[in-house]
This record gives structure tokens, C-alpha cells and sequence, in this order.
């Protein structure tokens, strides 16, 4: 059994694609890669870490199959969790708006007891505003994608998370 479930919600397959990016960058099996509409709470209890990926759409709204799941993360507990989050946006688009559902999945799974790791500096983003800043707002809560305007970039910061990542789960 996987010991990472990865869960993810996508509506045009960037946060998907994403997602297997990720999964790849991990060893063999270590990482379960679940759609996020497809998901139960028993799903989210199998694991005691967690990497919840999610696209922010136009004005800072969640993605269809999140927004629909969202109730269930209040009856999840997430007190024994290591979350690690990444998130998809629009700078140029949406700046306003910024990866804030990935900063509303934050503030949801922290407000139920998770430990939110795997931050991301702003450095190399240009951005008007985001829900999906950490309370210094020099970095995000998780990893920030820029499939629009950055997509040369994706591979690269993948990688350099999935890193961070592992060396703070040991």
C-alpha cells in the first residue's frame, strides 16, 4: 500500500498532469494519486500523509469536485496528518486571485488539526493578491504552478518541492 495519498481535482487535466508529475518524482509506489471526485473520507484515513493538489478557477473559485468534497473535510481528522499541498493558477489572468483555493484547502485542513508543510517562496511570481500566502507572505502554503504563463517552469519546481518535501517528512 502506498504510504502517500495524493488527491487532486481538475476540470481541463493540468492539476492531473501535475499530480502524475509529482507522483513520478516520488519512489515506486510510494504515492497514491486519487481524483479528488472519485474521493471518500475513508479515502483520506488510509493515509497519514497527504498531498492535496488544486486548481483555483477565474476569480478565486474552487474547482467543481473540491467544491463539492469541501463539507467532508470538517468530519476528517486531520490531527495525526502531514499535508503537503500544491496549487494551480492564472497569475496574469486571475492576479487578484491567485492559488486562493489552494490557501482556502490550507486554512481547512489546519483549522482541523493537519501540519501544513512543503511552503514555496513568491520569488520568480508576479501577482496582484492570494488567499495562499503564509502569515509572512514571502512564501505560499504549497507548492505554486503556473500552467498559463510559466509552464517551462512546472518541471523544475516539481521537482525542487517533491525535495523539500521529503526532507521534511525525513
Amino acid at each position: 500500500m502506498a504510504s502517500i495519498g495524493l488527491f487532486y481535482g481538475t476540470d481541463e487535466g493540468h492539476t492531473e498532469d501535475v499530480s502524475e508529475r509529482i507522483q513520478k518524482l516520488f519512489p515506486d509506489g510510494e504515492v497514491e494519486v486519487i481524483n479528488i471526485a472519485e474521493a471518500s473520507n475513508e479515502d483520506f484515513e488510509e493515509f497519514e500523509i497527504l498531498i492535496l493538489g488544486t486548481p483555483t478557477l477565474d476569480n478565486g473559485g474552487k474547482q467543481p469536485d473540491w467544491e463539492e468534497f469541501w463539507p467532508n473535510l470538517y468530519s476528517i481528522d486531520f490531527s495525526q496528518k502531514v499535508v503537503a499541498l500544491f496549487g494551480l493558477g492564472d497569475q496574469v489572468g486571475y492576479g487578484d486571485y491567485f492559488l486562493d483555493s489552494m490557501g482556502d484547502l490550507a486554512e481547512a485542513v489546519s483549522g482541523q488539526g493537519a501540519t501544513v508543510i512543503g511552503e514555496w517562496p513568491i520569488e520568480g511570481y508576479d501577482f496582484g493578491a492570494s488567499r495562499a500566502l503564509t502569515a509572512s507572505a514571502d512564501h505560499f502554503v504549497g507548492l505554486a504552478i503556473d500552467e498559463d504563463t510559466q509552464d517551462d517552469e512546472t518541471d523544475a519546481r516539481c521537482e525542487a518541492w517533491v525535495k523539500q518535501v521529503q526532507a521534511a517528512l525525513g
